[in-house]
């Protein structure tokens, strides 16, 4: 429910205060730059993340490069330049005017050339509203909108990122920094065309903690997502509460585990190579999607379709790219 409205834009709460209706909770949820921040400890996020949500966006590149030579590498303020560039690129560099393809072959839009794989592999358009977990900048929520017909949502951790998605999305305009090496960032802006916009929106949200009831969604999207999170089967199973019956998720992973994110207990594959499937990963993802194939196979949820080996690469500066073959999965949600 909303509390109060500090700020608006037409339609849009830019900031304000959303109250749980539950009225043996009561908490109080921010809305800031128009984006809700609904997360289960939000005490907890507000202060871990309060250099992001109070970051600047208004100085000039000048002063922008300044203070990056202060702070230097390695710090929150060049991590979160890195990550914008990173992302931002691959979302929307296509529509660059002065992007160039740094090796032969590399170009942007990884993303949606796997998200439009995915759909492929789907029996038909989904019905219903779509969700795009970890969805960054938003790259991948747009085009979203163009394959299904209801509401789509796109819910992440970073606020920074979100943050670009939904000015993406207000004012149809792009301005990053886009990484040229070191600590050395070029700001690049230009037109974004979006499509379908009074469907779609950016909330920060926990992928493994959603704060909808059963069954809301007919589509679910979580790319590179897998190995990013803290439990990946909690991830699947969280995913699966919130679809359908009939409802799909479509997910893709290299499996590129980080102790540092994801505990080796948790990894799916990747250890344990004197197991049944020496250490791999694809299979055992398989089994969880595979009613009774493995003892914690995800409730509800049956495997549909795969590629094995699916090309994604990441930009990291004018002399780094990153290349991944993802394992790309669908599965719909069952009786």
């Amino acid at each position: 429910m909303v509390a109060a409205v500090e700020h608006q834009t037409g339609e849009q709460i830019i900031e304000g205060v959303i109250h749980c209706t539950n009225p043996a909770c009561q908490l109080e949820y921010p809305v800031i730059d128009g984006i809700p921040v609904i997360v289960p400890n939000i005490r907890q996020y507000l202060a871990d993340n309060l250099f992001y949500l109070t970051l600047r966006s208004d100085l000039s590149p000048t002063l922008t490069s300044m203070l990056g030579d202060a702070a230097g590498p390695g710090t929150p303020f060049d991590s979160n330049r890195q990550y914008l560039s990173t992302y931002t690129w691959d979302a929307y560099g296509e529509y660059d005017p002065e992007e160039q393809e740094p090796q032969p072959g590399v170009s942007p839009g990884a993303l949606k050339r796997c998200l439009k794989a995915g759909i492929e592999l789907l029996p038909g358009t989904p019905e219903g509203p779509a969700i795009d977990l970890g969805c960054a900048v938003g790259g991948a929520t747009f085009e979203l909108a163009l394959h299904t017909d209801g509401p789509v949502l796109g819910i992440d951790n970073n606020f920074s990122l979100l943050r670009l998605a939904q000015r993406v999305l207000q004012e149809q305009r792009v301005s990053y920094p886009r990484r040229r090496i070191g600590i050395v960032y070029d700001q690049r802006e230009f037109p974004v065309p979006v499509t379908h916009a009074e469907r779609i929106d950016f909330w920060a949200c926990d992928a493994l903690a959603l704060p909808f009831a059963d069954a809301t969604f007919g589509l679910a999207v979580g790319l590179q997502l897998v190995d990013s999170v803290n439990s990946p089967t909690s991830l699947l199973e969280e995913t699966a509460r919130n679809l359908h019956s009939g409802g799909t998720m479509i997910m893709a992973t290299p499996y590129d585990w980080s102790p540092a994110v994801t505990p080796l207990e948790g990894w799916i594959g990747g250890h344990s190579q004197r197991g049944p499937n020496s250490g791999a990963a694809e299979p055992l993802l398989r089994s969880l999607l595979t009613p009774e194939a493995h003892p914690q196979s995800v409730k509800g949820m049956q495997l549909t379709g795969e590629i094995t080996d699916f090309p994604w690469h990441t930009r990291i500066h004018d002399r780094s790219i990153m290349h991944y073959r993802v394992h790309l999965v669908t599965a719909v949600s069952v009786e």
